[in-house]
């Protein structure tokens, strides 16, 4: 078996605990009114990012958004408590491969003692950072039916999801580390993400060049899988395509971006809705596979979905046990949420388009459900599939 490298960045990430009083409190202080709430404003300050927060509440809505200065991402932590983790979708995806055991190369753009302390041992990693810095991205995770009081209006949020707020000069200039190449030689899965965090048009063409030179260096059979993210600027996300398309075998995205692209709401439990979305968004992007996960539903389409099927359920059962478990789970664990029922929407949605390869999301509630990296998750049970089909192989 080869090996398995994740890129293209990695973050520390400041996970604070939802405190609906403390979201009160600050509602009242910056005097909040429901007329004001919008996903789509800059966020310069600490009033504006708690208007950005409470707009995706009310929408139970997650996302990815730009902060102009590090300082309010800290100022706003400091409210709550909260946790020092590892993101990135790389990383987490490698995080998930370890708790069955799986080992992975990361290729990271940044490091500090965060970073050395809380990577496990069987994350090898190559970084292009010359010296040690910390960015930390805020991270939002809101349950279903939190409520917040605005001076007009309550906000109450109609689904669990996660937002991530950051500024992160790193990831921004995502360098390529020199020994990329060299890692790809021997892989049999090489993921691509990060750049939704980049800002410059012509920083992001120069980056495009030296990465596609690395990846010369992948075996013929390697795969190599593209996650898609929210891009501070969406029309980069054109460049990323036109350049980088010919050679992605499997494109994913979930259902935030999937609604964004195509610039209209989608009911992800109606048939004739998910059809037409699918085709529509595979017509935008015409990957061998395209894979959109959701909370009801994974499912490919494209000429070579049906190779994954295996795939996507091991995507979707490792996402489902980070769900109901958090960050530690074992291969038991995995069976366990197996053998949990499907969601019956979303089984009548699968079942309804058998001219896409996809499975069902399982139904769980729990109490404290986590929603933090359910999608890196999903990428690294994709992963852990290809890895296990390689050992079978050999």
């Amino acid at each position: 078996m080869g090996s398995l490298v994740l890129g293209l960045g990695g973050t520390v990430d400041y996970e604070v605990r939802w405190e609906a009083a403390t979201l009160d409190a600050l509602a009242r202080e910056f005097a909040i009114r429901r007329g004001e709430l919008t996903t789509s404003a800059p966020i310069t300050d600490e009033r504006s990012l708690v208007v950005t927060i409470l707009a995706f509440v009310a929408a139970g809505g997650g996302g990815e958004r730009f902060v102009t200065s590090s300082e309010i991402l800290e100022r706003f932590a400091d409210r709550f408590e909260k946790a020092v983790t590892l993101g990135g979708t790389g990383v987490r995806a490698g995080l998930a491969l370890d708790q069955l055991g799986i080992p992975s190369v990361q290729h990271l753009v940044s490091i500090d003692d965060n970073v050395r302390r809380l990577l496990p041992s069987s994350i090898r990693y190559v970084c292009s950072a010359t010296e040690d810095s910390l960015d930390p991205h805020l991270i939002v995770q809101y349950p279903a039916g939190a409520r917040v009081q605005l001076v007009d209006a309550e906000v109450i949020a109609p689904a669990p999801n996660r937002l991530i707020f950051a500024n992160d000069a790193p990831n921004r200039e995502m360098a390529l580390a020199a020994d990329l190449g060299r890692e790809l030689a021997d892989a049999d899965v090489f993921l691509v993400s990060g750049f939704n965090t980049m800002q410059d048009a012509s920083l992001l063409s120069s980056r495009l060049d030296p990465l596609l030179a690395a990846m010369r260096w992948l075996p013929d059979d390697a795969l190599v899988y593209y996650e898609d993210a929210g891009f501070y600027r969406r029309e980069f996300s054109e460049t990323i395509r036109a350049r980088l398309l010919p050679r992605i075998d499997v494109y994913g995205m979930n259902e935030d971006e999937l609604q964004e692209y195509l610039g209209r709401p989608v009911n992800l439990l109606d048939v004739a809705d998910v059809s037409a979305a699918l085709r529509d968004i595979h017509r935008l992007i015409p990957a061998p596979a395209l894979a959109v996960h959701t909370r009801y539903w994974a499912l490919a389409v494209g000429p070579e979905a049906h190779r994954h099927e295996a795939a996507l359920e091991s995507a979707v059962r490792m996402a489902a046990t980070r769900f109901r478990l958090g960050d530690r789970f074992t291969p038991a664990d995995l069976d366990e949420t197996g053998a949990l029922p499907r969601h019956a929407g979303g089984a009548r949605v699968v079942a309804s388009l058998p001219e896409f390869t996809g499975v069902a999301a399982f139904d769980i509630d729990v109490a404290s459900p986590t929603t933090i990296g359910l999608g890196d998750t999903f990428v690294g049970g994709f992963v852990a599939a290809c890895a296990s089909r390689e050992e079978a192989v050999a």
